[in-house]
């Protein structure tokens, strides 16, 4: 077998690398500060729940659901151009969804529950698909309309579901909501009996602590290997021109349509973990100020970007607690139900201007802040050849050289000078 590694050329600088991928760029990639920063922060997570008391655990697991559905929500707006009103609707179908197949029938204010009684890892299971379900029955509006049109079509469902929600007292539990049962998976569960580990009491935000963070790494990767390979490439292509995507093969209204029942089981996921949070679901919350506030994640974050998405939910989520916890200390800031400016007016407002300050200066969100941009040195062309002044060649000669059209020659005596 002949050898076909070519040699560089003398002056070229050397290749680091192979062409490939090889190990060097492995190693590199390795020792990389971003692989530093996600190894520090990874292990910061996981210890987290040894050190925060139980108001940052719930805000830290409300900022987990918030970017499972802002991650789906962002596949359907920031990567197909499908912009979606109703992402709060199949929220409340996945928290309510579960509450239904994994609780008791009982009677309550006044209202007869029903409940199926199925397990609850199950009943999570098949809540998701449901939220799925309800978003198939509505790809075939979604596969052919789109921009504001579908928008317009989303937000209906804003208002059916709320209907829905407040009336349908049996499967919901009116105004007052319903109880969530806890998550138990192989006999663990995810409630408030004392488990102690490592001479700290761990309740229920301890343990779902563990099991958000589970939930949100499996949908991140998932969806990054959406957005990375054949799918998210004509996902990007029906969003920067539809009609160019047609030509070139890519069934249009089958991916809106496929890419609206991902976002929705994004979405019915991140209900679910919300009601487990919740501990009791309220129809008033899942409207759409929430259907608002994931806008506002995708925006703020990074439209198109898993990881802008995670970044504008725990931007948008975590700003009311903070604003609440400390409205003492904080000016014009004061405490809910007290009069004044409350946190969550207050941090509307500034997620309102962060939104307007991102679409003018920072068009790609604040995921772009993040991003290290190194630059390749610059080599010159011929680094080892130094440029010389040409010596003269006698030997060498014009092709053509230049000579008088007319010389000079005496006349001859028969001609008339």
């Amino acid at each position: 077998m002949s050898d076909t590694t070519a040699e560089a050329p003398a002056g070229a600088p050397a290749a680091t690398g192979s062409a490939s991928g090889g190990p060097e760029s492995l190693t590199d990639r390795l020792r990389s500060p971003r692989t530093y920063a996600v190894l520090v922060g990874s292990l910061l997570l996981l210890v987290l729940p040894f050190y925060l008391d139980r108001f940052w655990l719930q805000s830290g697991l409300f900022a987990m659901a918030a970017a499972i559905g802002a991650i789906g929500l962002n596949m359907l707006t920031g990567a197909t151009g499908q912009l979606s009103m109703g992402h709060a609707f199949f929220l409340a179908v996945g928290a309510y969804g579960y509450c239904v197949l994994a609780g008791e029938s009982s009677t309550e204010n006044g209202h007869t529950l029903t409940g199926l009684g199925l397990p609850t890892w199950l009943a999570a299971i098949l809540a998701v698909l449901l939220a799925g379900a309800a978003g198939g029955v509505f790809s075939p509006i979604a596969g052919r309309l789109r921009g504001a049109y579908l928008g317009i079509a989303t937000l209906a469902l804003i208002f059916i579901g709320q209907h829905v929600l407040f009336n349908a007292g049996s499967l919901t539990g009116g105004y007052n909501g319903r109880p969530v049962p806890p998550l138990s998976v192989f006999g663990f569960t995810f409630d408030d009996s004392e488990l102690v580990v490592a001479a700290v009491p761990f309740g229920s935000s301890e343990k779902l602590w563990y099991a958000g963070l589970l939930a949100l790494l499996l949908s991140a990767l998932f969806a990054r290997g959406v957005l990375r390979g054949r799918p998210g490439r004509a996902m990007n292509a029906i969003r920067d021109h539809r009609i160019a995507a047609g030509v070139m093969g890519v069934p249009v209204a089958r991916y809106r349509a496929g890419v609206f029942v991902l976002s929705s089981m994004y979405a019915g996921l991140a209900g679910v973990l919300l009601a487990l949070v919740f501990q009791r679901t309220v129809p008033e919350y899942f409207g759409m100020i929430l259907s608002l506030e994931y806008l506002a994640m995708i925006v703020i974050g990074g439209l198109g970007s898993v990881a802008g998405a995670v970044i504008g939910a725990a931007f948008v989520s975590l700003l009311p607690q903070v604003f609440t916890h400390y409205s003492d200390s904080l000016p014009l800031v004061s405490a809910p139900g007290t009069g004044g400016l409350a946190p969550g007016e207050a941090s509307r407002y500034l997620y309102g201007a962060a939104v307007v300050a991102v679409v003018l200066f920072l068009p790609g969100g604040l995921a772009r802040l993040g991003l290290t941009r190194t630059k390749k040195p610059k080599t010159p062309r011929n680094p080892a050849v130094p440029r010389q002044s040409a010596a003269p060649n006698p030997s060498a000669a014009p092709k053509n050289p230049a000579a008088p059209k007319n010389p000079a020659t005496p006349n001859n005596p028969g001609e008339k000078s």
